[in-house]
């Protein structure tokens, strides 16, 4: 009997140490499901990229020469169309504005200054453009980042008809001139109001025809000036310098730009810089705030600053905001033999609305 359990015991010792060493046999190995949605790695959200722009929309009151000199170097460079809808800064402003809720324009080129800034804060994107260190320091962007000088156009310009002139016998050295009886009816002069060129010249009429700057004085040659108009009052810029060249005017109170244009292409024009003063302003170019082609926007800012189309400007009828690039024009006359006068932007800009409505006063008593 005692044999026969320890044999028992022997044997249930053996069965257990085998069950402890044994090792269990391997599941089954699951089948890889293929990848869905619900089993894809989660990834960070991210916009997806925006294609390029291929069309860019300008509003511009700018002169032919400008845009003929700008417009197909940016086509060519970038690939990029332009619609250009050409019209007066007011014109171009209002259209702007309301437009708001759906934007249509990307770009005001010209006609852009703090004044209009102030006036609209509203409309404008903000912007600073890599090739803003190439501008003239006194030129760049200061607290207000929405618009971009690219040019400086000299805002007192005159333009004689040489054979009207010489009939009437009679010569024009500055605005004082202007005031010669021979001259009534026979000016050509824009609507400040209106227009930014017409604007540009009041301004400069109030800085330099008065014993101190903006004071009444100045009013005075104004309402003399105005009466000199006879009731001319054009609402287009080119109407100015065109009917002078064609002999409609013998005079016409403009801007460089277009006024040196029509001397360089021949026709028979005097331009004068007033001997009183001229103001040189910078023109801007802004960005309109939820522009469609907002990246196609920045490049034609990039491009208006780049050295290439400063060069273009410095060589032709305007003036770089890169002074570093010579004058390529011969009938550009220097500063030097300029007397430059240096107009003070914000103040005139936070008289805007009330010496426009000065002016239209002085307008509407002359009628």
């Amino acid at each position: 009997m005692k044999r026969t359990l320890c044999i028992l015991l022997a044997l249930v010792m053996i069965l257990g140490l085998a069950a402890c060493g044994a090792k269990p046999a391997p599941a089954p190995a699951e089948e890889a499901k293929p990848e869905t949605a619900e089993t894809a790695p989660v990834e960070e959200n991210k916009e997806p990229e925006k294609p390029a722009s291929t069309t860019l929309v300008v509003y511009s009151p700018n002169s032919d020469t400008e845009v003929e000199s700008v417009i197909p170097a940016f086509e060519e460079a970038t690939g990029i169309t332009v619609e250009l809808i050409s019209a007066g800064t007011g014109e171009c402003v209002t259209r702007i504005d309301a437009e708001k809720e759906n934007p249509q324009a990307d770009v005001l080129w010209g006609g852009m200054n703090y004044g209009v800034y102030v006036q609209h804060p509203d409309l404008w994107a903000d912007y600073t453009s890599p090739n803003e260190a190439l501008t003239d320091e006194g030129y760049r962007q200061g607290d207000v980042k929405c618009y971009t000088n690219y040019t400086l156009s000299g805002s007192g310009c005159l333009i004689l008809n040489n054979e009207l002139m010489k009939e009437l016998g009679i010569e024009v050295k500055g605005y004082a001139d202007l005031l010669q009886p021979e001259l009534k009816g026979k000016i050509a002069s824009g609507d400040p109001t209106k227009s930014s060129s017409a604007w540009a010249e009041l301004t400069n009429m109030l800085l330099v025809m008065g014993d101190e700057p903006y004071d009444e004085k100045a009013w005075e040659y104004v309402e003399k000036f105005v009466a000199q108009l006879d009731g001319i009052q054009l609402d287009s810029s080119s109407a100015i310098y065109k009917g002078v060249a064609n002999g409609e005017y013998a005079v016409g109170v403009s801007y460089e730009d277009p006024c040196v244009k029509i001397l360089t292409d021949g026709a028979d024009v005097t331009v004068v810089y007033p001997e009183e003063g001229t103001v040189w302003l910078p023109a801007a170019v802004a960005i309109v705030k939820g522009a469609p082609h907002e990246d196609a926007a920045q490049k034609f800012v990039d491009f208006l600053i780049s050295e290439q189309i400063q060069t273009v400007y410095a060589g032709q009828t305007t003036r770089a905001v890169n002074s570093s690039l010579p004058l390529g024009n011969p009938n550009m006359k220097p500063f030097s033999e300029i007397n430059v006068a240096y107009e003070d932007i914000p103040f005139c800009a936070e008289h805007k609305t009330e010496w426009q409505a000065r002016y239209a006063e002085i307008r509407d008593q002359v009628r």
